[in-house]
């Protein structure tokens, strides 16, 4: 089953559907082996493994070469941020299908200028609806696979209020898009209207100390969000920790006790190294009627 088909069949559950922010490899295999059934690439923290601000400074080819990497790491559906689709229609139609061809489940595309800015901060710019929408038509007619999910997103709920931002999501949901992500919505009222005005698949964007009050995964099923993506969360924690340990390293003069106090096999064993292990005896031992 494709990634795209997997992701389908869970949103029809009826569930939300819980994507934690992967940014790599080894985030995204955490993630499955504690227990959930999608990853989300999360650009800004992408963004932030390059050494970069969520300032839209990543190029198309790198972000979708560390999708594949999230994607070849485990057997989950990846749904992917897409920034802007890194142009015109014409560039986002190259961009859903080198997307598609990387295995992912799915992208989320947005109405913002280029370069863009990461939902929760200020002073981001929009294109026209119209501009939008034919991004929107292209991303439909790239895909090659109709279990491919389109995601669209709009920022306008900054600048031009939150009936505009559901009046894109209904009119991208008509130009072909499966998903509406109506990004930064500022009360729990707007978190809860947004499913009902939009009529539609919607997704929600859980960020600690954004723009969005706190909702937790029960609430966001009985308000009809089709999807929950947790982009943060890894990586937060990630810096939290390293700052942590650097700082007890400096102060103690020696190697600190991590908060995953691991040995190097039991390290290796996270990112699957009970896989990789009996391929060496088996290409190593002939098979017998070789031998002879």
């Amino acid at each position: 089953m494709n990634r795209g088909r997997q992701l389908r069949e869970l949103m029809s559950e009826g569930e939300c559907v819980i994507a934690p922010g992967a940014y790599d490899g080894l985030t995204a295999r955490l993630i499955a082996q504690a227990g959930f059934a999608s990853v989300y690439m999360t650009g800004g923290g992408t963004s932030s493994g390059f050494g970069y601000p969520d300032y839209g400074l990543l190029t198309m080819s790198e972000m979708v070469e560390n999708a594949g990497r999230i994607v070849d790491a485990v057997n989950l559906p990846v749904i992917s941020d897409a920034d802007n689709g890194y142009g015109n229609e014409l560039n986002v139609y190259r961009t859903i299908q080198t997307f598609e061809k990387a295995g992912v489940a799915g992208v989320h595309i947005e109405d913002q200028v280029f370069p863009k800015k990461c939902g929760h901060l200020e002073d981001k710019e929009l294109v026209s609806l119209d501009d939008y929408l034919a991004k929107i038509r292209a991303a439909d007619d790239a895909r090659r696979s109709d279990d491919f999910v389109i995601i669209a997103r709009t920022d306008a709920r900054a600048s031009l209020g939150f009936e505009e931002a559901v009046r894109r999501c209904r009119a991208a949901l008509k130009a072909g898009a499966d998903v509406a992500f109506l990004e930064a919505p500022q009360t729990i009222d707007e978190v809860s209207a947004a499913p009902r005005e939009i009529g539609g698949p919607c997704l929600l964007n859980v960020v600690r100390g954004g723009k969005t009050p706190e909702v937790t995964f029960e609430q966001a099923t009985a308000f009809g969000y089709a999807i929950a993506i947790v982009p943060g969360l890894l990586l937060i924690q990630a810096i939290g920790a390293c700052e942590q340990a650097l700082a007890a390293m400096k102060e103690e003069g020696r190697h600190p006790v991590p908060l995953a106090d691991l040995s190097p096999a039991q390290a290796f064993a996270k990112v699957g190294a009970a896989e990789w292990d009996p391929r060496r005896e088996k290409y190593r031992t002939a098979p017998a009627e070789a031998a002879e």
